[in-house]
Protein backbone atom coordinates (compact mmCIF):
# COMPACT_ATOMS: atom_id res chain seq x y z
CA UNK A 1 0.00 0.00 0.00
CA UNK A 2 1.42 3.41 -0.96
CA UNK A 3 1.12 6.54 1.13
CA UNK A 4 1.43 10.19 0.29
CA UNK A 5 3.93 12.18 2.35
CA UNK A 6 1.00 13.71 4.21
CA UNK A 7 -0.50 10.34 5.16
CA UNK A 8 2.97 8.92 5.94
CA UNK A 9 3.84 11.69 8.38
CA UNK A 10 0.27 11.59 9.69
CA UNK A 11 0.71 7.92 10.56
CA UNK A 12 3.92 8.73 12.43
CA UNK A 13 2.19 11.46 14.38
CA UNK A 14 -0.77 9.26 15.36
CA UNK A 15 1.52 6.42 16.42
CA UNK A 16 3.71 8.73 18.49
CA UNK A 17 0.80 10.48 20.20
CA UNK A 18 -1.44 7.47 20.84
CA UNK A 19 1.25 4.88 21.36
CA UNK A 20 -0.48 2.56 18.88
CA UNK A 21 1.50 0.28 16.62
CA UNK A 22 -1.18 -0.08 13.94
CA UNK A 23 -0.55 3.26 12.27
CA UNK A 24 3.20 2.77 12.33
CA UNK A 25 2.84 -0.67 10.79
CA UNK A 26 0.53 0.71 8.12
CA UNK A 27 3.13 3.34 7.28
CA UNK A 28 5.72 0.59 6.84
CA UNK A 29 7.94 1.81 9.70
CA UNK A 30 9.85 -0.48 12.05
CA UNK A 31 8.23 -0.54 15.49
CA UNK A 32 9.61 -1.49 18.89
CA UNK A 33 7.09 -3.74 20.64
CA UNK A 34 9.20 -3.80 23.81
CA UNK A 35 8.84 -0.03 24.11
CA UNK A 36 5.12 0.33 23.53
CA UNK A 37 5.16 -0.13 19.76
CA UNK A 38 6.78 3.23 18.98
CA UNK A 39 7.98 3.87 15.40
CA UNK A 40 11.78 3.74 15.42
CA UNK A 41 14.82 2.55 13.50
CA UNK A 42 16.41 1.26 16.70
CA UNK A 43 15.60 -2.41 15.99
CA UNK A 44 17.34 -2.16 12.61
CA UNK A 45 20.38 -0.41 14.05
CA UNK A 46 20.72 -2.81 16.97
CA UNK A 47 21.31 -5.61 14.49
CA UNK A 48 23.90 -3.84 12.34
CA UNK A 49 25.93 -1.29 14.33
CA UNK A 50 28.11 -4.01 15.86
CA UNK A 51 29.56 -4.54 12.39
CA UNK A 52 30.62 -0.90 11.91
CA UNK A 53 34.07 -0.03 13.28
CA UNK A 54 36.37 2.96 13.76
CA UNK A 55 39.79 2.86 12.10
CA UNK A 56 42.97 4.67 13.12
CA UNK A 57 45.68 4.90 10.46
CA UNK A 58 49.06 5.74 11.98
CA UNK A 59 52.23 6.76 10.20
CA UNK A 60 50.36 8.33 7.27
CA UNK A 61 51.46 11.91 6.56
CA UNK A 62 48.84 14.63 6.90
CA UNK A 63 46.93 14.90 3.67
CA UNK A 64 44.41 17.11 1.92
CA UNK A 65 41.58 14.90 0.82
CA UNK A 66 40.41 15.32 -2.78
CA UNK A 67 37.11 13.69 -1.92
CA UNK A 68 36.01 16.85 -0.05
CA UNK A 69 36.27 15.08 3.28
CA UNK A 70 38.97 12.93 4.67
CA UNK A 71 39.61 10.42 7.41
CA UNK A 72 38.12 12.48 10.24
CA UNK A 73 40.23 14.13 12.92
CA UNK A 74 43.88 14.34 11.94
CA UNK A 75 46.95 14.58 14.12
CA UNK A 76 50.54 14.56 12.95
CA UNK A 77 50.98 11.15 11.31
CA UNK A 78 47.53 9.86 12.30
CA UNK A 79 44.07 9.82 10.79
CA UNK A 80 40.74 8.22 11.67
CA UNK A 81 37.90 6.85 9.61
CA UNK A 82 35.32 4.05 9.61
CA UNK A 83 34.94 0.51 8.30
CA UNK A 84 32.41 -2.30 7.87
CA UNK A 85 32.90 -5.94 8.88
CA UNK A 86 31.64 -8.03 5.97
CA UNK A 87 33.07 -11.46 6.90
CA UNK A 88 33.07 -12.31 10.62
CA UNK A 89 34.70 -15.73 10.18
CA UNK A 90 37.74 -14.32 8.37
CA UNK A 91 37.68 -10.87 9.97
CA UNK A 92 37.48 -8.96 6.66
CA UNK A 93 36.65 -5.26 6.84
CA UNK A 94 35.77 -2.93 3.96
CA UNK A 95 36.87 0.70 4.17
CA UNK A 96 38.12 3.47 1.87
CA UNK A 97 41.54 3.45 0.22
CA UNK A 98 42.06 7.05 1.25
CA UNK A 99 41.51 6.18 4.92
CA UNK A 100 44.48 3.82 5.03
CA UNK A 101 46.73 5.17 2.26
CA UNK A 102 50.42 5.26 3.27
CA UNK A 103 49.70 4.11 6.83
CA UNK A 104 52.34 2.03 8.62
CA UNK A 105 49.98 0.79 11.31
CA UNK A 106 46.23 0.21 11.29
CA UNK A 107 44.07 -0.17 14.38
CA UNK A 108 40.39 -1.06 14.54
CA UNK A 109 38.07 -0.19 17.41
CA UNK A 110 34.94 -2.33 17.72
CA UNK A 111 31.62 -1.14 19.11
CA UNK A 112 32.21 -3.23 22.26
CA UNK A 113 35.39 -1.24 22.95
CA UNK A 114 38.00 -3.75 21.82
CA UNK A 115 41.03 -2.23 20.06
CA UNK A 116 42.66 -4.61 17.54
CA UNK A 117 45.57 -4.19 15.13
CA UNK A 118 44.55 -4.73 11.50
CA UNK A 119 46.36 -6.07 8.45
CA UNK A 120 45.96 -4.48 5.03
CA UNK A 121 44.97 -7.23 2.57
CA UNK A 122 44.81 -4.93 -0.44
CA UNK A 123 43.62 -1.59 -1.74
CA UNK A 124 42.27 -0.05 -4.95
CA UNK A 125 42.58 3.70 -5.45
CA UNK A 126 40.42 3.65 -8.62
CA UNK A 127 37.31 2.73 -6.61
CA UNK A 128 38.57 4.02 -3.23
CA UNK A 129 38.06 0.60 -1.65
CA UNK A 130 40.42 -1.22 0.73
CA UNK A 131 40.19 -4.56 2.54
CA UNK A 132 41.56 -5.03 6.07
CA UNK A 133 41.66 -8.12 8.26
CA UNK A 134 41.53 -8.51 12.02
CA UNK A 135 41.89 -11.60 14.20
CA UNK A 136 39.20 -11.62 16.88
CA UNK A 137 36.37 -13.74 18.25
CA UNK A 138 32.67 -12.88 18.38
CA UNK A 139 32.69 -10.46 15.45
CA UNK A 140 29.46 -9.16 13.94
CA UNK A 141 29.26 -9.00 10.14
CA UNK A 142 26.82 -6.70 8.41
CA UNK A 143 24.37 -8.23 5.90
CA UNK A 144 25.08 -7.06 2.37
CA UNK A 145 22.16 -5.63 0.40
CA UNK A 146 21.35 -5.21 -3.27
CA UNK A 147 22.60 -1.76 -4.22
CA UNK A 148 21.38 -2.23 -7.80
CA UNK A 149 17.75 -2.26 -6.60
CA UNK A 150 17.98 1.18 -4.92
CA UNK A 151 15.67 3.90 -6.17
CA UNK A 152 15.61 7.63 -5.61
CA UNK A 153 13.54 8.27 -2.49
CA UNK A 154 14.51 5.08 -0.64
CA UNK A 155 15.40 5.73 3.00
CA UNK A 156 18.98 5.04 4.09
CA UNK A 157 21.01 5.43 7.29
CA UNK A 158 24.70 6.44 7.35
CA UNK A 159 26.71 4.90 10.20
CA UNK A 160 30.27 5.89 11.03
CA UNK A 161 32.60 7.87 13.27
CA UNK A 162 32.11 11.54 12.28
CA UNK A 163 34.79 13.92 13.56
CA UNK A 164 36.04 11.10 15.78
CA UNK A 165 33.20 11.58 18.30
CA UNK A 166 32.23 7.89 18.22
CA UNK A 167 29.74 5.75 16.34
CA UNK A 168 26.80 7.80 15.05
CA UNK A 169 23.82 7.23 12.76
CA UNK A 170 22.00 9.70 10.50
CA UNK A 171 18.87 9.27 8.37
CA UNK A 172 18.30 10.43 4.81
CA UNK A 173 17.11 9.29 1.41
CA UNK A 174 18.75 8.17 -1.80
CA UNK A 175 19.05 11.43 -3.76
CA UNK A 176 20.41 9.86 -6.96
CA UNK A 177 21.89 6.63 -8.26
CA UNK A 178 24.55 6.06 -10.91
CA UNK A 179 26.14 9.43 -10.16
CA UNK A 180 29.39 9.97 -12.05
CA UNK A 181 31.57 12.56 -13.78
CA UNK A 182 32.55 14.03 -10.40
CA UNK A 183 36.29 13.43 -10.92
CA UNK A 184 36.57 11.95 -7.42
CA UNK A 185 37.60 8.46 -8.53
CA UNK A 186 38.50 6.78 -11.82
CA UNK A 187 35.50 4.48 -11.50
CA UNK A 188 32.37 6.36 -10.45
CA UNK A 189 28.84 5.00 -10.11
CA UNK A 190 27.95 6.58 -6.78
CA UNK A 191 24.85 6.48 -4.63
CA UNK A 192 24.07 10.07 -3.68
CA UNK A 193 22.34 10.72 -0.36
CA UNK A 194 21.35 13.60 1.90
CA UNK A 195 22.03 11.56 5.06
CA UNK A 196 24.40 13.59 7.23
CA UNK A 197 27.92 12.35 6.41
CA UNK A 198 30.92 14.21 7.79
CA UNK A 199 34.71 13.87 8.10
CA UNK A 200 35.38 10.53 9.76
CA UNK A 201 32.46 8.75 8.08
CA UNK A 202 34.84 7.64 5.30
CA UNK A 203 34.58 3.88 4.92
CA UNK A 204 31.40 3.65 6.99
CA UNK A 205 28.11 1.98 6.13
CA UNK A 206 25.14 3.23 4.14
CA UNK A 207 22.26 1.00 5.24
CA UNK A 208 18.78 0.44 3.79
CA UNK A 209 15.58 -0.09 5.76
CA UNK A 210 16.10 -3.86 5.70
CA UNK A 211 19.22 -3.37 7.80
CA UNK A 212 21.51 -4.28 4.90
CA UNK A 213 24.58 -2.36 3.80
CA UNK A 214 24.14 -0.97 0.29
CA UNK A 215 27.12 1.39 0.13
CA UNK A 216 30.45 2.49 1.60
CA UNK A 217 30.51 6.24 2.39
CA UNK A 218 33.31 7.90 0.45
CA UNK A 219 32.81 11.61 -0.30
CA UNK A 220 30.79 14.76 0.31
CA UNK A 221 30.58 18.14 -1.33
CA UNK A 222 31.16 20.84 1.25
CA UNK A 223 31.94 24.56 0.84
CA UNK A 224 34.82 24.26 3.30
CA UNK A 225 36.53 21.45 1.39
CA UNK A 226 38.30 18.90 3.58
CA UNK A 227 37.44 20.90 6.72
CA UNK A 228 33.81 21.51 5.82
CA UNK A 229 30.73 19.76 7.13
CA UNK A 230 27.69 18.15 5.60
CA UNK A 231 25.39 20.17 3.35
CA UNK A 232 23.26 17.26 2.18
CA UNK A 233 25.28 16.07 -0.83
CA UNK A 234 27.17 12.89 -0.03
CA UNK A 235 28.30 9.87 -2.02
CA UNK A 236 28.78 6.18 -1.34
CA UNK A 237 30.41 3.41 -3.38
CA UNK A 238 27.67 0.84 -4.17
CA UNK A 239 28.18 -2.58 -2.61
CA UNK A 240 28.01 -4.12 -6.09
CA UNK A 241 31.33 -2.37 -6.80
CA UNK A 242 32.83 -2.75 -3.32
CA UNK A 243 32.24 -6.50 -3.17
CA UNK A 244 33.57 -7.04 -6.72
CA UNK A 245 36.78 -5.24 -5.76
CA UNK A 246 37.00 -7.14 -2.48
CA UNK A 247 36.64 -10.47 -4.27
CA UNK A 248 39.66 -9.75 -6.47
CA UNK A 249 41.73 -8.48 -3.56
CA UNK A 250 40.96 -11.47 -1.33
CA UNK A 251 41.38 -14.08 -4.07
CA UNK A 252 44.35 -12.60 -5.91
CA UNK A 253 45.88 -9.94 -3.66
CA UNK A 254 45.59 -7.26 -6.33
CA UNK A 255 43.37 -5.76 -9.03
CA UNK A 256 43.98 -6.55 -12.70
CA UNK A 257 41.44 -4.75 -14.81
CA UNK A 258 40.50 -6.07 -18.20
CA UNK A 259 39.83 -3.95 -21.25
CA UNK A 260 37.99 -4.27 -24.54
CA UNK A 261 40.28 -2.20 -26.75
CA UNK A 262 37.67 -0.01 -28.43
CA UNK A 263 36.83 3.66 -28.84
CA UNK A 264 33.14 4.43 -28.33
CA UNK A 265 30.43 7.08 -28.46
CA UNK A 266 27.21 7.33 -26.47
CA UNK A 267 24.07 6.56 -28.48
CA UNK A 268 22.24 9.84 -27.96
CA UNK A 269 19.00 10.54 -29.86
CA UNK A 270 21.05 12.34 -32.53
CA UNK A 271 23.54 9.47 -32.85
CA UNK A 272 20.69 6.93 -32.90
CA UNK A 273 19.15 8.73 -35.85
CA UNK A 274 22.49 8.89 -37.66
CA UNK A 275 23.13 5.14 -37.32
CA UNK A 276 19.57 4.13 -38.11
CA UNK A 277 18.33 3.18 -34.64
CA UNK A 278 14.92 4.09 -33.32
CA UNK A 279 15.95 4.27 -29.65
CA UNK A 280 18.82 5.92 -27.85
CA UNK A 281 20.90 4.07 -25.25
CA UNK A 282 23.98 1.89 -25.27
CA UNK A 283 27.28 2.75 -26.96
CA UNK A 284 28.42 2.57 -30.56
CA UNK A 285 31.94 1.38 -31.37
CA UNK A 286 33.85 3.93 -33.44
CA UNK A 287 37.25 2.19 -33.54
CA UNK A 288 38.60 -1.26 -32.68
CA UNK A 289 42.26 -1.66 -31.79
CA UNK A 290 44.11 -4.28 -33.79
CA UNK A 291 44.58 -7.60 -31.92
CA UNK A 292 42.51 -6.29 -29.00
CA UNK A 293 40.01 -8.35 -27.02
CA UNK A 294 37.16 -6.80 -29.01
CA UNK A 295 38.86 -7.48 -32.34
CA UNK A 296 39.54 -11.11 -31.47
CA UNK A 297 35.87 -11.54 -30.50
CA UNK A 298 34.71 -10.16 -33.87
CA UNK A 299 33.40 -6.74 -32.85
CA UNK A 300 33.56 -4.01 -35.51
CA UNK A 301 33.13 -0.24 -35.80
CA UNK A 302 29.40 0.54 -36.00
CA UNK A 303 28.39 -2.22 -33.60
CA UNK A 304 26.09 -0.99 -30.83
CA UNK A 305 26.70 -2.57 -27.42
CA UNK A 306 23.48 -2.84 -25.41
CA UNK A 307 24.23 -5.28 -22.57
CA UNK A 308 27.15 -6.81 -20.69
CA UNK A 309 26.42 -10.16 -19.03
CA UNK A 310 22.71 -9.39 -19.32
CA UNK A 311 22.92 -5.97 -17.62
CA UNK A 312 21.87 -2.92 -19.63
CA UNK A 313 24.66 -0.60 -20.79
CA UNK A 314 23.54 3.00 -20.28
CA UNK A 315 26.53 4.87 -21.71
CA UNK A 316 30.32 4.83 -22.11
CA UNK A 317 30.98 5.44 -18.42
CA UNK A 318 28.64 2.64 -17.44
CA UNK A 319 30.30 0.16 -19.83
CA UNK A 320 33.81 1.20 -18.77
CA UNK A 321 32.84 0.73 -15.11
CA UNK A 322 31.38 -2.72 -15.79
CA UNK A 323 34.46 -3.85 -17.72
CA UNK A 324 36.87 -2.35 -15.18
CA UNK A 325 35.34 -4.51 -12.43
CA UNK A 326 36.14 -7.67 -14.42
CA UNK A 327 39.53 -9.32 -14.16
CA UNK A 328 42.00 -9.91 -17.00
CA UNK A 329 41.24 -13.22 -18.69
CA UNK A 330 37.58 -13.20 -17.64
CA UNK A 331 35.03 -13.88 -20.39
CA UNK A 332 32.08 -11.50 -20.69
CA UNK A 333 29.05 -11.68 -22.95
CA UNK A 334 28.33 -8.51 -24.93
CA UNK A 335 24.87 -8.21 -26.48
CA UNK A 336 25.12 -5.94 -29.50
CA UNK A 337 23.59 -4.93 -32.78
CA UNK A 338 25.96 -6.19 -35.48
CA UNK A 339 24.94 -5.27 -39.03
CA UNK A 340 21.62 -4.23 -37.43
CA UNK A 341 21.08 -7.78 -36.11
CA UNK A 342 21.06 -8.80 -32.42
CA UNK A 343 24.31 -10.70 -31.81
CA UNK A 344 26.13 -11.99 -28.76
CA UNK A 345 29.92 -11.85 -28.51
CA UNK A 346 32.05 -13.80 -26.05
CA UNK A 347 34.96 -11.49 -25.17
CA UNK A 348 38.03 -12.59 -23.21
CA UNK A 349 39.19 -9.38 -21.53
CA UNK A 350 42.78 -8.37 -22.16
CA UNK A 351 45.31 -6.77 -19.85
CA UNK A 352 45.15 -3.01 -19.34
CA UNK A 353 48.52 -1.35 -20.04
CA UNK A 354 49.94 0.82 -17.23
CA UNK A 355 48.29 4.22 -17.33
CA UNK A 356 48.82 7.51 -15.58
CA UNK A 357 46.96 10.81 -15.64
CA UNK A 358 49.27 13.36 -17.22
CA UNK A 359 49.15 16.12 -14.68
CA UNK A 360 51.59 17.86 -12.40
CA UNK A 361 54.77 16.37 -13.89
CA UNK A 362 53.80 17.44 -17.43
CA UNK A 363 51.43 20.43 -17.21
CA UNK A 364 51.09 20.57 -21.01
CA UNK A 365 49.26 17.25 -20.91
CA UNK A 366 46.94 17.95 -17.99
CA UNK A 367 43.57 16.36 -18.65
CA UNK A 368 44.86 13.36 -20.58
CA UNK A 369 45.63 9.75 -19.67
CA UNK A 370 48.79 8.15 -21.05
CA UNK A 371 49.90 4.52 -21.24
CA UNK A 372 52.80 2.39 -22.42
CA UNK A 373 52.13 0.61 -25.69
CA UNK A 374 51.51 -3.07 -25.05
CA UNK A 375 54.12 -4.90 -27.19
CA UNK A 376 51.61 -7.68 -27.82
CA UNK A 377 49.16 -5.17 -29.29
CA UNK A 378 50.98 -2.71 -31.56
CA UNK A 379 49.47 0.72 -32.05
CA UNK A 380 49.86 2.28 -35.49
CA UNK A 381 52.52 -0.35 -36.19
CA UNK A 382 54.61 0.47 -33.13
CA UNK A 383 55.37 -1.86 -30.23
CA UNK A 384 57.09 0.85 -28.19
CA UNK A 385 56.09 4.37 -27.27
CA UNK A 386 53.41 6.16 -25.29
CA UNK A 387 49.77 6.25 -26.34
CA UNK A 388 47.26 8.93 -25.38
CA UNK A 389 44.41 6.82 -24.02
CA UNK A 390 41.97 9.68 -23.46
CA UNK A 391 41.79 13.47 -23.58
CA UNK A 392 39.26 15.75 -21.91
CA UNK A 393 38.00 18.15 -24.59
CA UNK A 394 38.16 21.02 -22.08
CA UNK A 395 41.71 20.24 -20.97
CA UNK A 396 45.14 21.80 -21.47
CA UNK A 397 46.24 18.70 -23.39
CA UNK A 398 43.39 19.07 -25.89
CA UNK A 399 44.15 22.77 -26.39
CA UNK A 400 47.79 21.83 -27.03
CA UNK A 401 46.69 19.56 -29.87
CA UNK A 402 46.77 16.10 -28.31
CA UNK A 403 44.04 13.66 -29.30
CA UNK A 404 42.93 10.21 -28.15
CA UNK A 405 44.93 7.54 -29.95
CA UNK A 406 48.01 9.70 -30.57
CA UNK A 407 51.27 7.74 -30.37
CA UNK A 408 54.04 9.79 -28.74
CA UNK A 409 57.43 8.69 -30.03
CA UNK A 410 59.82 11.56 -29.29
CA UNK A 411 60.21 14.76 -27.28
CA UNK A 412 62.74 17.41 -28.35
CA UNK A 413 64.34 14.88 -30.74
CA UNK A 414 64.82 12.35 -27.94
CA UNK A 415 63.06 9.03 -28.56
CA UNK A 416 60.72 7.87 -25.80
CA UNK A 417 59.78 4.21 -25.52
CA UNK A 418 57.96 4.19 -22.16
CA UNK A 419 55.82 6.45 -20.04
CA UNK A 420 58.76 6.83 -17.62
CA UNK A 421 61.00 7.96 -20.52
CA UNK A 422 58.45 10.52 -21.64
CA UNK A 423 57.97 12.04 -18.18
CA UNK A 424 61.73 12.19 -17.58
CA UNK A 425 62.45 13.98 -20.87
CA UNK A 426 59.46 16.34 -20.61
CA UNK A 427 60.27 17.38 -17.03
CA UNK A 428 63.92 18.08 -17.84
CA UNK A 429 63.14 20.15 -20.94
CA UNK A 430 63.63 23.90 -20.69
CA UNK A 431 61.03 25.99 -22.49
CA UNK A 432 59.40 24.71 -25.68
CA UNK A 433 58.43 21.07 -26.06
CA UNK A 434 58.54 19.56 -29.55
CA UNK A 435 56.46 16.40 -29.31
CA UNK A 436 56.44 13.99 -32.26
CA UNK A 437 53.16 12.07 -32.45
CA UNK A 438 51.85 9.56 -34.96
CA UNK A 439 48.19 10.09 -35.83
CA UNK A 440 46.32 8.13 -38.50
CA UNK A 441 49.64 6.78 -39.75
CA UNK A 442 51.21 10.24 -40.21
CA UNK A 443 53.84 11.87 -37.99
CA UNK A 444 53.02 15.34 -36.67
CA UNK A 445 55.07 17.73 -34.56
CA UNK A 446 53.25 19.52 -31.75
CA UNK A 447 55.07 22.62 -30.50
CA UNK A 448 54.16 23.54 -26.93
CA UNK A 449 55.47 26.74 -25.44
Amino acid sequence: MRYSLRSWFGAIGVAALLGGSGAASAAGLPIDEQRGGIPTLAPVLREITGGVVSITASGAPNQTDNRFFGPGQQRQGQATGSGVIVDAANGYILTNHHVIANATRLSVRLKDGRQIDAKLIGSDSATDIAVLQIKADALTAVPIGDSKSLEVGDFVVAIGNPFGVGQSASLGIVSAVGRGNLNIENIEDFIQTDAAINPGNSGGALVDMRGQVVGISTAIIAPGGATGGNVGIAFAVPMSIATAVMKQIVEHGDIQRGRLGVAMADVTPQVAKAIGRELAGGVVITRVEAASAAALAGLSPGDVILKLNGDDVRDIRDLNNKVALKRVGETVTLSALHDQKPTEFQVVLAVTPPTAPARGAVPALAGSVLADVDPARPIQGATKGVVVRSVDSNSTAFRNGFREGDLIQAVNNLRVETLADFESVAKSADGTLAVAVVRDGQTQLLLIR
